[in-house]
């Protein structure tokens, strides 16, 4: 008993690995380890029975979090529209513009999924719906498959990284941050990471071209009656939405000064984008309804069908993430004003009903209640590991590490991913994370970058063989034995899970080499804050201090000895002696306080 008094914080830690190895539900597990360790700790006298007094305070700051409360909204939003059928919507659309390339179809999921992860932030709705589409289309015409399970897999993944997601979410409360500064800090790292996986599917279209082939002409729905494919007028459209875009972003500032009517000199990049991105798409879609009101025939069917797709969802993207990079609603507004946008649009595509409503509430209800039971056992947890000062013990053991700043975040980072072999991204924002942060915070490291550092390398969990969650979503819709195509009548061979597992391999090294870019060059995070004002404490400490020494300091009370207005007028003689006075005696004894006032108004 004296080893565990003696090292109860390391016992505890290694007590949860206990419960979670028996298989008991994470939430379960952090609760009863915090009550087991709770009362074992007052039993030795680690600390006081008064440590429990302290959980009805934090269980009501749970409750009271409204950080919290936008993963209900954002969850309701990503159903929404994946029931809606957006998703499929967006893949034929978008399949039919890249198909003719080689590689075109794996182009167009990567992209519907950095969409749909843009709209939605739930994981599993974009690998269902983009698996349940794409993935007998690119069987049908001849794609890899282990290329086609793994792209499908890593694009519904971008879910975790591209705004608004529900780690970011997370990760603010856990560290303290504002889950705007998250979503602002994630921006450019989101779609650096696509553009990664875009850069692997073209490599593979030059150097493997047989795994991904190019859609045949029979197969491209979109033609004009003279037999064109409609790409010049998609191309010209794109084009001069492409240029009021720039347009808009070279002169952000001239915008935010006449909007506010004082001179504004400094713009954050994410904001210029997603404004940008709105202005250009509005004015393609602006173009689309006057041309299908006036029936000019300006565009063709493809560019027509683009543009009534593509245009929604991007809105969508500017309602929930501009509001929230300008700083006009919260996340959690952002939120709701995005499910309320997703009603919207399921309603005006008559998309909608009473069953898919329910549907998507149920499932929501069930994802946010999943997630407080895990907070509240987090807290438990947390609250008799801080009590046993487990978080020193921490400390201390990974400042021992050789390295500084970059060895802890190697160290941190190879821990994170071999712990995503097990647990998932919920697990280890709320296990991991408390812990970690106050260390990289004492050591100087931004806590933004670290969350999204965090939140890049979570991501691994979700494709991590065999244990990745993005992979039993996928296999969970993957044909699992012969099926015949519902177009061509040929009989299609399975997709095996080796295949899927295979597949993931090469996007789990493309998001390993997107933490390591992040950890080289940090400013693809940071500057994308806004700028922070430096003051400097100590000397607004001494003004205030020497303000609040004037406003003490009185004017000593004026008894009218001396005084300019009172006193006698100047004899040339010697003052006669006070009553009761000797000569040579001070006027003042300073011995005696009742005297000296007599002496002062005069004793009868």
């Amino acid at each position: 008993m004296e080893f565990i008094a003696a090292n109860f914080a390391p016992v505890m830690f290694a007590g949860l690995i206990v419960f979670l190895i028996l298989g008991f539900p994470v939430a379960f597990s952090l609760g009863a380890a915090g009550l087991f360790f709770g009362l074992l700790g007052i039993e030795l006298g680690v600390f006081t029975s008064a440590i429990f007094s302290w959980l009805p305070q934090r269980l009501i700051g749970i409750m009271a979090n409204e950080t919290l409360l936008a993963v209900p909204f954002f969850t309701l939003m990503g159903l929404i529209l994946e029931r809606s059928g957006m998703a499929e919507d967006l893949l034929e659309t978008v399949g039919q513009v890249f198909g003719p390339l080689r590689g075109g179809l794996a182009l167009a999921v990567v992209l519907v999924g950095a969409m749909l992860a843009a709209t939605t932030g739930v994981v599993a709705a974009s690998v269902i719906s983009m698996g349940l589409i794409s993935m007998p289309i690119m069987l049908r015409y001849g794609y890899d498959r282990s290329l086609a399970s793994g792209v499908i897999a890593a694009s519904g993944t971008l879910a975790q990284i591209i705004p608004p997601s529900l780690v970011l979410i997370v990760l603010a409360d856990q560290m303290g941050k504002s889950v705007g500064d998250l979503y602002k800090g994630a921006f450019i790292p989101g779609f650096a990471l696509m553009g990664l996986y875009i850069l692997w599917v073209f490599a593979l279209a030059i150097f493997k071209p047989r795994m991904v082939p190019a859609l045949p002409p029979e197969a491209r729905a979109f033609r004009e009656p003279n037999g064109s494919s409609g790409y010049l007028s998609l191309g010209v459209l794109a084009l001069l939405s492409t240029l009021a875009a720039v347009f808009l972003a070279e002169h952000m500032e001239a915008v935010h000064t006449w909007w506010q009517g004082k001179p504004v000199e400094f713009v954050p990049k994410d904001e210029k984008i997603v404004v940008a991105m709105c202005g250009g798409s509005f004015l393609a879609w602006l173009i689309a309804v006057v041309n299908k009101l006036t029936h000019l025939g300006l565009l063709s069917k493809l560019a027509e069908r683009v543009t009534f797709v593509l245009i929604p969802p991007l809105l969508l993207i500017f309602l929930v993430l501009g509001t929230i990079f300008l700083g006009v609603a919260t996340p959690t507004e952002g939120g709701a004003m995005g499910a309320m946008g997703a009603l919207i649009m399921a309603a005006m595509r008559h998309r909608i009903n009473m069953s898919l409503l329910k549907q998507a509430l149920n499932t929501t209800t069930k994802l946010s209640s999943f997630v407080m039971f895990i907070v509240v056992g987090a807290t438990i947890f947390s609250m008799v590991f801080q009590a046993a000062d487990g978080p020193v013990w921490v400390e201390h053991l990974l400042a021992k590490l050789p390295g500084g700043q970059l060895g802890f975040l190697i160290f941190v980072n190879v821990m994170i991913f071999v712990l995503a072999f097990f647990l998932d991204f919920f697990e280890l924002s709320f296990i991991v994370v408390p812990v970690l942060a106050p260390i990289a915070d004492k050591m100087g490291i931004d806590l933004v970058w670290f969350g999204v550092l965090l939140a890049v390398n979570m991501q691994t969990s979700f494709l991590h063989p065999p244990f990745g969650f993005a992979l039993f979503y996928l296999r969970s819709v993957a044909p699992e034995k012969p099926y015949v195509d519902a177009v061509t009548g040929k009989t299609m061979a399975p997709v095996t899970t080796m295949q899927i597992y295979k597949g993931a391999i090469p996007f789990l090294l493309l998001q390993l080499s997107m933490v390591a870019i992040l950890i080289a060059f940090p400013g693809l995070v940071t500057s994308n804050l806004d700028k922070q004002v430096n003051v400097d404490m100590k000397a607004v400490g001494e003004q205030m201090l020497e303000q609040l020494n004037e406003e003490e300091a009185e004017p000593e009370l004026d008894l009218g000895i001396g005084s300019p207005d009172t006193a006698a007028p100047a004899d040339t003689g010697s003052a006669l002696p006070e009553p009761g006075a000797t000569e040579g005696a001070p006027a003042a004894p300073e011995d005696d306080p009742v005297k000296a006032l007599e002496q002062s108004v005069g004793k009868p």
